[in-house]
C-alpha cells in the first residue's frame, strides 16, 4: 500500500470509488482551505466534494449529498 490517495475516493460502501483499506487509515479533507468532516465523496482533477446534507434523507433512506466545486486537498490523519 503507496502513501499516495486516489484522485477520487468514497465513503459509501455501494459505490465503485469506496476503498475500505484507505478510510480505515483516517483520511481528510481540507476544501477551500477549510477542514471538511462531513464529506462523502471527492474528486481532486474535478475539483469537487460531496457533503451530507443534515440529516435528509432520499426516498431509499440514505443520506442527501450536496456537490461542493473548488480546490480539494486529501491528506491522511495523524494517528494520536
Amino acid at each position: 500500500m503507496t502513501d499516495t490517495l486516489p484522485d477520487r475516493l468514497s465513503s459509501n460502501p455501494n459505490s465503485p470509488y469506496y476503498n475500505e483499506e484507505l478510510l480505515a487509515k483516517g483520511v481528510g479533507i481540507r476544501f477551500n482551505g477549510a477542514e471538511k468532516t462531513n464529506v462523502d465523496e471527492y474528486c481532486v482533477s474535478e475539483g469537487w466534494v460531496r457533503v451530507t446534507a443534515g440529516n435528509a434523507k432520499d426516498r431509499f433512506g440514505n443520506p442527501m449529498t450536496i456537490k461542493l466545486k473548488g480546490k480539494v486537498e486529501p491528506y491522511f490523519q495523524a494517528k494520536e
